[in-house]
């Protein structure tokens, strides 16, 4: 896809400063994303943590939008310690290629290493080849305790909800047995409730991977974090509302002067008003809502709803632009 990026859109007063038309900071109001930690995650994790007796590899896997915010530090502390450890970041296609060598410097600050840039969904990416061999080198060359007699190996993939791990299973496999699909996949965070058995990805040797259910930190420490993990995708949207989402896209979008979609959605001009922008978009596709008025009367108006989640959408497939919404955590930062 060809990006067209057009010109950035400056104000100025008489006597020829430059004003800012967009917003500084973002104001949430009665929205409370620090909680979100479903009761499934929680016993996820304990199921997760019972199973690593068998298992001599951890795969992580996050999306490559977010390589900082949607990493879950404590998984070093719960599963990870004493493993071979993998880091994916999925989605790769989505990515604003500008800050992958920022992105990678940035997360072995943190003592990450064996870091891999994938998309599941193209059949020959690099990145997905490499895994499978990568993890058998680790394997080979760590202790494996009460494995060292099994020849069989077995692999734990885990990573924040919607990042794409149930997908890796099925490439996995399909890849190296030629099999359909084992285990399922959505677009929607927390189609994995629990952890499953396991399903064999290699022959010769024998590898088997255990998909688990998407795990949230149980504290997102800012609002910012969290509206950065709703909008690619790693949250429900309804834990959050379409509108409200749809605000803080056209914000980010603004604030970082990404004005493709003025002309993917048709406007003459960036605008920073959110329902300007739905009401032209639910325009432009004639969606409209009825409602009953206090008096019983009905009254139309545009589909706010049907325009956020389009706006959303267009950015979940990249047809906005390519980014990375992390660029604030990466120094030195790219203009």
């Amino acid at each position: 896809m060809s990006i067209k990026v057009i010109k950035r859109f400056k104000m100025t007063n008489p006597g020829g400063n430059v004003i800012s038309k967009f917003r500084d900071t973002f104001q949430i109001v009665n929205k409370d994303l620090l909680k979100w930690f479903p009761g499934h995650m929680n016993k996820g994790l304990k199921q997760m943590q019972q199973q690593l007796k068998g298992v001599d590899c951890v795969i992580e896997v996050h999306d490559a939008r977010l390589p900082i915010s949607g990493h879950y530090a404590d998984f070093s502390n719960t599963l990870t310690i004493l493993k071979p450890h993998i880091f994916i970041l999925n989605k790769v296609d989505l990515l604003d290629l500008r800050f992958k060598e920022l992105i990678i410097a940035k997360l072995k600050e943190t003592g990450l290493s064996n870091i891999l840039f994938t998309n599941f969904k193209d059949n020959c990416c690099k990145g997905v080849n490499k895994i499978l061999p990568l993890a058998k080198q680790l394997i080979k060359q760590s202790d494996r305790y009460n494995r060292e007699q099994e020849s069989s190996f077995g692999i734990m993939i885990i990573g924040v909800p919607n990042v794409g791990k149930s997908s890796l299973i099925n490439r996995l496999r399909s890849n190296n047995l030629r099999k359909s699909k084992a285990v399922q996949i959505g677009a929607v965070a927390g189609i994995t409730r629990s952890v499953l058995t396991r399903v064999k990805v290699l022959e010769n040797p024998d590898i088997y991977v255990l998909d688990t259910p998407g795990i949230l930190s149980p504290q997102v420490t800012d609002v910012q974090t969290g509206l950065k993990l709703a909008l690619v995708g790693c949250m429900q949207d309804h834990l959050v509302g379409p509108e409200m989402l749809a605000d803080y896209l056209l914000f980010w979008l603004n604030k970082n002067e990404r004005f493709e979609y003025v002309n993917m959605l048709g406007l003459t001009e960036p605008h920073d008003d959110i329902l300007y922008v739905l009401t032209y978009i639910a325009a432009t596709f004639k969606k409209t809502v009825k409602i009953k008025n206090f008096d019983g009367s009905i009254i139309i108006r545009p589909n706010f709803k049907y325009a956020a989640e389009y706006f959303i959408n267009l950015f979940r497939k990249g047809e906005l632009g390519y980014y990375c919404l992390d660029k604030d955590l990466l120094e030195p930062s790219i203009k």
